[in-house]
């Protein structure tokens, strides 16, 4: 499954809705909407460490000629070989975040029926006013600022159909949500963005929310299921029958 998520995730597919992409080497230098730059590659073509140094100096000097660049992240993968990345990227001013675990398993294992608490329900969203709402349950969750640039990009996405939005609600609040990117041209879909207030955890809404976005998975013709996943939902993920084949660091720099 690591072979598979390397070959095909790790290109183009990665990256949906990119602005643009530039390729340095064996790096994809990609920008979004709202500010946003991306840096990921398959790998790093066996380079040293100087050359290392000399490909994170380019994507650096790449995102600072762009003046509507406001942060940029460089995704690392802990099974790749790349001699002294951590201390490069910290030297040009990228701060790792937590690590998260890369989850990869059979859509249909988690595509099961889950129990929901009485009064809360699913349903899919496509609304600029339930995804702003669900947004800013998220960021809260995640202790993130809201972004609307970040929004605005997903409302678009979902009108376009290239991802798909499901919340949980109880009472009309929404108390936990979660996003869908069918990944074209792979037998991949991702799932996203799962977050749930602290006061309805444990009670199966993720778990539920997880299975909804499965059973549309399959419906759509894929085989796998892929997360970069916190420790929050990792066992979860876990208990439905995903491997964690993997970790992932997210190297963040942000520019004045």
């Amino acid at each position: 499954m690591l072979k598979a998520y390397d070959e095909q995730l790790r290109t183009d597919a990665e990256t949906p809705g990119a602005v643009s992409v530039s390729r340095h080497g064996p790096l994809r230098l990609i920008t979004f909407d709202g500010g946003r730059g991306f840096i990921s590659y398959q790998d790093l073509d066996g380079a040293d460490e100087a050359g290392i140094e000399a490909l994170v100096a380019a994507a650096v000097a790449h995102f600072d000629a762009d003046p509507a660049i406001e942060e940029v992240e460089w995704k690392t993968r802990g099974h790749d070989v790349a001699p002294g990345l951590h201390e490069i990227l910290v030297r040009h001013g990228f701060a790792p975040e937590d690590p998260e675990s890369i989850m990869v398993g059979e859509a249909r294992l988690l595509a099961v029926d889950v129990p929901l608490p009485d009064g809360v329900g699913l349903r899919s969203i496509t609304s600029a006013e339930d995804v702003r709402a669900a947004g800013i349950m998220q960021d809260g969750v995640f202790g993130s600022p809201t972004s609307e640039g970040r929004l605005e990009d997903l409302v678009r996405r979902l009108a376009a159909g290239e991802s798909e939005m499901w919340v949980a609600e109880a009472d009309g609040e929404i108390v936990s949500a979660g996003r869908l990117d069918p990944v074209a041209g792979t037998e991949f879909a991702g799932i996203w963005g799962g977050a749930t207030l602290a006061s309805w955890r444990g009670r199966g809404i993720y778990r539920a929310l997880t299975a909804a976005r499965a059973r549309t998975a399959i419906a759509l013709g894929k085989r796998y299921i892929h997360s970069d996943s916190t420790e929050f939902s990792r066992p979860i993920l876990e208990r439905s029958g995903l491997i964690k084949v993997g970790t992932t660091t997210p190297y963040v720099r942000r520019f004045d």
